[in-house]
């Protein structure tokens, strides 16, 4: 059997966490058994749909890297591949379960609808939903009234009585009670138009979607799938309901849990392979011991029996170190590439907007191997660097003054650090400590207590990125201004 499943979003809003999680178990799925990984565009609901969102579509899944074999934008042999440009396919398959006497058109007008919801909600009744009002008209009567001009729906004719059974690749054996699925849903509304449920089968079937892939949510949805194929005498798929994605308080990833789109994780700076390794765990694993992975990787060792039912936990903070990993792995010229767009915007070369000269270009380069372990995603990147490209504020005295010191004895360190700036600007990182100890012994003080008020006069504070790189991006001459003006306040 040839394998061959889908991504199926609705395009009525943006690619979140969720539906990249499904789209890239997907994915990994058809690659591991080289099969065909399609993109179906369910667009039937008119009212939320905007094209801007088939665009963040597109524009995601390129950013993210991985893509489908078929598509609206790539075609293939089943298309169309966009539902609103079906209609027809499904109109006719609707009107030959009605044929068979599988389904009926329903004349209910919307105000008989609305008291009956009402009714029900009144007196508490124990069956909800529609009451099968038309369920009896005979295929005579509705076409009198078709003929009068009435415009129906066309409802499936739910089996009562009756259980539906089906085996989930991951949940095993299920079993549904048809009498507690919805009362004769809509497969065809009275404008032309499928619900989901009608669309979602005939185009599964069409297309020879042999495995459905999909979130624990649609559990529910499937005994009314698996009937409507029965009805209709196709085989249904192989269905595989994936573990639901949780916060870390337990409730359904939502925004209140942070960001969710991948818009927002994009602008905060994570990189597209950290996003799909971490994504790739969620509710999976592939091999004992390892964290990291290729999408290649991910791919070879991609299968359905190890997913877990359990649901997973998002957890930002672990993302952040799998960012961290890859922001590690870049080149410091790859690194720079990336993160440059977050200075232009964070206004690290004048305004907000204002791109680079030489110069600047040249110390934002150099300044990534200083802060390249210290960060967790791009955003952090400017912040961590400012003091490279505009003087830093001068904190309160007490901060260069290490700890045991006095002020008096701090302005003699800093000025014995005033005569080693020119030779440190010169030196290795290896070679600089070196130096640094050799002169530290010399003046009788200890390392750090040498180091700390050159750093917090260069930098701005006692914490910071590697002073020796510091000064080789500053320079002597830049160096020894900002050490001058810290002496200047430390003798004021």
């Amino acid at each position: 059997m040839t394998i061959r499943d889908r991504y199926a979003p609705s395009p009525t809003g943006l690619q979140h966490i969720g539906g990249v999680r499904t789209a890239l178990f997907n994915y990994l799925f058809a690659q591991s058994q080289k099969g065909a990984f399609l993109l179906r565009l369910e667009d039937t609901d008119r009212t939320r749909f905007d094209a801007a969102f088939v665009q963040n579509l597109y524009d995601t899944f390129t950013w993210l890297g991985f893509y489908w074999s078929e598509g609206p934008d790539r075609g293939g042999p089943v298309g169309p591949y966009i539902q609103s440009e079906r209609l027809g396919l499904y109109q006719k398959h609707a009107q030959a379960l009605v044929e068979k006497g599988r389904a009926y058109y329903c004349f209910c007008s919307t105000a008989r609808l609305d008291a009956l919801r009402e009714e029900q909600a009144k007196t508490h009744a124990e069956e909800t939903g529609y009451d099968r009002h038309c369920r009896g008209l005979s295929p005579s009567q509705g076409a009198a009234r078709l003929a009068a001009g009435e415009a129906p729906v066309i409802r499936l004719k739910i089996p009562l009585g009756e259980t539906t059974r089906f085996t989930d690749a991951l949940l095993g054996s299920v079993e549904w009670k048809n009498d507690a699925i919805t009362p004769d849903p809509v497969l065809l509304k009275s404008d032309g138009f499928p619900t989901y449920h009608l669309a979602n089968v005939v185009d599964d079937h069409l297309m020879g979607i042999s495995h459905v892939l999909r979130a624990q949510e649609w559990l529910p949805s499937t005994p009314l799938h698996v009937i409507m194929y029965q009805l209709f005498g196709w085989d249904h798929p192989v269905f595989c309901h994936l573990p639901m994605v949780m916060g870390q308080d337990g409730k359904k990833l939502s925004k209140r849990h942070g960001a969710t789109s991948i818009d927002e994780f994009r602008r905060a700076g994570y990189l597209p392979e950290a996003l799909i390794n971490y994504v790739a765990l969620l509710g999976a694993s592939y091999e004992e011991g390892k964290d990291l992975y290729t999408l290649e990787e991910l791919c070879s060792r991609f299968s359905l029996d190890k997913l877990s039912k359990a649901p997973a936990v998002f957890d930002y903070k672990k993302l952040g170190w799998y960012n961290g990993q890859y922001i590690r792995m870049k080149t410091d010229e790859a690194l720079a590439a990336l993160a440059l767009p977050y200075g232009v915007e964070a206004g690290l070369f004048g305004c907000p907007g204002t791109a680079p000269d030489a110069a600047q270009h040249r110390a934002f380069s150099a300044a990534m191997g200083l802060i390249k372990e210290r960060v967790s995603v791009l955003k952090e990147i400017p912040d961590k660097i400012r003091y490279l490209f505009a003087e830093p504020p001068l904190p309160p005295v007490s901060e260069f003054i290490p700890k045991k010191r006095d002020l008096p004895q701090t302005i003699d360190l800093l000025s014995i650090c005033r005569n080693l700036v020119e030779p440190l600007e010169a030196l290795s990182d290896t070679q600089a400590e070196a130096f640094i100890k050799d002169q530290a012994e010399k003046a009788g003080v200890k390392v750090g207590d040498l180091m700390m008020p050159l750093r917090v006069a260069l930098t701005g504070a006692r914490v910071s990125p590697p002073l020796f790189g510091t000064i080789r991006i500053l320079g002597t001459t830049r160096s020894l201004e900002r050490i001058d003006r810290a002496l200047a306040a430390l003798q004021a």
